[in-house]
């Protein structure tokens, strides 16, 4: 699945939309109704919130005959942190498995 970051960047970008992807990551498969719940926003936001992480792909709901739910979808989430984020981290790994190595040569002589 290729990932359109710019979509995704610009989703997260949003205070209310990154609430209601915790509200899914703390109970997923919610309807509209829940998820308006404390959000302190209208039901009309909250379904324009949701286009927006629908077309990011970060949100995929799904209907049960008249119910429709909302799933939280991780995966461009991880995509973006693989791209972004872990190709710095590879320097710092790298780093304290050097020390680990010193500091185990260390205590061997």
């Amino acid at each position: 699945m290729e990932v359109d970051e710019d979509r995704v960047f610009r989703a997260l970008a949003d205070r209310g939309r990154r609430e209601l992807l915790d509200r899914l990551h703390a109970e997923n498969g919610q309807t509209l109704g829940q998820l308006c719940e404390r959000m302190g926003m209208t039901r009309q936001a909250v379904t324009k919130h949701l286009k927006v992480l629908e077309g990011a792909d970060l949100v995929v709901p799904i209907r049960r005959g008249r119910e429709k739910r909302h799933y939280l979808n991780a995966v461009p989430i991880q995509e973006i942190a693989d791209r972004w984020i872990g190709k710095f981290e590879q320097g710092r790994l790298r780093a304290l498995a050097d020390l680990k190595e010193r500091l185990e040569g260390e205590n061997d002589g």
